[in-house]
């Protein structure tokens, strides 16, 4: 799964550690679904949506290979 969360975050200047508290996870986390080696839950998926107040597509998407 691709995803934009590193330019949305960009766009609320917020820092990776910023949107990790916001969201309850460790900058880690937020880290890993940048650079996609990590694949949120869809409960985690819901929560950013919420916080950059968009839909879960503006943010993740699926390329089928």
């Amino acid at each position: 799964m691709e995803n934009n969360l590193k330019v949305w975050r960009a766009k609320h200047d917020l820092t990776q550690e910023d949107l990790a508290e916001k969201v309850g996870v460790t900058r880690q986390t937020i880290n890993a679904i940048e650079r996609g080696k990590y694949d949120p839950s869809l409960e985690l998926a819901f929560k950013l949506a919420n916080h950059f107040d968009c839909q879960i597509e503006d943010i993740f998407y699926y390329e089928a290979e």
